[in-house]
């Protein structure tokens, strides 16, 4: 706030006063709310981190019992049931709130995929495309769990960016230009003072 734009008057200086004190009450708030993400993304980031693992882990598993189907039944044994497969996982889409940033609430349902509606014949198919199958249910799971983290990991490190910007605006330049306008007013209203018990005084002494 330049000196020149500001009319040194005890109402400005009101103004400027409220003014700085609502600026360092946001600023506390947005410090708060700043370390409050900050607590949050690394709590997410342990979850992201076990949940990268269990998606190798699922995969890993999910592979070896399809290769072992492939084998022991063939390619078109595998197919067939693949193809015979009525019933497909639903994903749902919602959201939730963390500190009030919406982020993404994501849940994959394969409840309905058991061996009585999937599909395909029970006694037709054998244990080891249904282990497979399971497997690659879980992996499904475990991606969309997954997805999840990794979106609420970097909406949390944008909105934690977007914070900090605004604490360091606050501290480094709001509440300082707003104090050193302050400081002006302050200066120029006790300097007018003085020059009107100057002015009076001389009135007085030339009456």
């Amino acid at each position: 706030m330049p000196s020149n734009d500001i009319t040194p008057t005890r109402s400005v200086l009101l103004d400027v006063k409220q003014r700085i004190k609502l600026s360092k009450s946001g600023h506390k708030i947005m410090k708060m709310k700043r370390d409050g993400l900050i607590m949050e993304f690394f709590e997410v980031m342990e979850k992201a981190k076990a949940m990268r693992s269990s998606v190798v882990s699922d995969y890993e598993i999910a592979m070896e019992r399809i290769a072992i189907a492939r084998a022991v039944e063939g390619e078109i044994a595998v197919k067939s049931a693949a193809y015979a497969l009525k019933n497909e996982p639903t994903v749902t889409v919602g959201s939730k709130s963390i500190m009030g940033m919406m982020v993404p609430k994501v849940e994959a349902d394969v409840s309905k995929s058991t061996v009585l509606n999937k599909g395909y014949g029970v006694i037709s198919t054998s244990a080891y495309i249904e282990e497979a199958s399971k497997a690659f249910e879980k992996l499904l799971v475990t991606l969309v769990r997954a997805a999840e983290i990794e979106t609420t990991m970097k909406k949390l490190l944008d909105e934690i960016e977007r914070t900090k910007r605004r604490v360091n605006a606050l501290e480094f330049k709001v509440i300082p230009e707003l104090e050193d306008a302050q400081r002006f007013i302050k200066f120029r209203l006790e300097e007018m003072e003085r020059e009107n018990t100057i002015s009076l005084k001389f009135l007085k002494s030339k009456g």
